[in-house]
């Protein structure tokens, strides 16, 4: 697929790994259509990207919600023309054991509104996203891309229940969008990223970081615009379809 003008959905675009796959992005040529919750904070980034001469456009959502989804999807269609792309990248943390007990006392369990919010945002936003892009795209006739992002995490990791299970059934929609969207001339894959250079990172102590660091064979955190290399290729190669790459350093969870 060639990126010059094409135009680019990308959820929770206006900070951290959204906000680095739409400067490479743009860079390519691609027109990026910011989705975020956050308006000021999406201004502040398409302010940034219009700076580096890249043709962006910001649009608030909220990804969890049906009609807001619909709503603005229309939205980037009237605004900026037919849709190429989308790149599900929106989620949140709410971390938790499923079950902290002590000496044979249940002290504290993963409470219902902690996994139901990061499903809600994770999942559910990744599946409403994909559906109405792929229907804007195949009304449109365009040959376009869904990028789910994923995580190594999607293999099960302690204290992540619910970002685990969302994760994994983002993998799983990712083989199945790719099967059924493939006649229709559209193509899904995924990036699943390791421990990544963010503002979270950033804010842990540096013994923390230090251990976490330790784990990763390649000794060192990725870097957002690596994931949005990764992404990048699978815009541009256009055999890749129903697969998820990780992109983790070797890390495996």
């Amino acid at each position: 697929m060639q990126l010059e003008n094409a135009v680019i959905a990308i959820t929770g675009g206006a900070r951290g790994l959204g906000l680095s796959m739409a400067h490479h992005l743009g860079k390519l040529g691609a027109r990026p259509a910011l989705i975020d919750f956050d308006n000021d904070q999406l201004d502040k980034a398409v302010n940034e990207l219009v700076d580096a001469g890249i043709d962006a456009r910001g649009f608030v959502a909220n990804v969890a919600d049906e009609a807001s989804v619909t709503e603005v999807f229309a939205d980037i269609r009237q605004g900026m023309g037919p849709l190429d792309g989308l790149i599900n990248n929106a989620g949140i943390l709410r971390d938790g054991l499923l079950v902290k007990a002590r000496d044979g006392k249940v002290e504290k369990m993963l409470g219902l509104d902690a996994w139901q919010a990061v499903i809600d945002v994770n999942l559910t936003g990744v599946f409403l996203c994909g559906r109405a892009a792929a229907a804007a795209m195949i009304e449109d006739g365009r040959n376009g891309v869904i990028v789910n992002i994923s995580s190594i995490s999607r293999a099960g990791n302690m204290g992540q229940s619910n970002y685990a299970a969302a994760k994994a059934g983002v993998a799983a929609l990712t083989v199945t969008w790719g099967r059924e969207l493939a006649r229709h001339g559209l193509r899904v894959a995924a990036v699943a990223p390791g421990f990544i250079e963010t503002e979270m990172t950033a804010s842990m102590r540096e013994d923390m970081l230090d251990k976490l660091t330790a784990g990763v064979p390649v000794r060192r955190l990725g870097a957002p615009d690596e994931i949005a290399k990764t992404v990048a290729f699978i815009f541009d190669n256009d055999y890749v379809n129903g697969r998820v790459i990780e992109v983790d350093g070797g890390l495996r969870l």
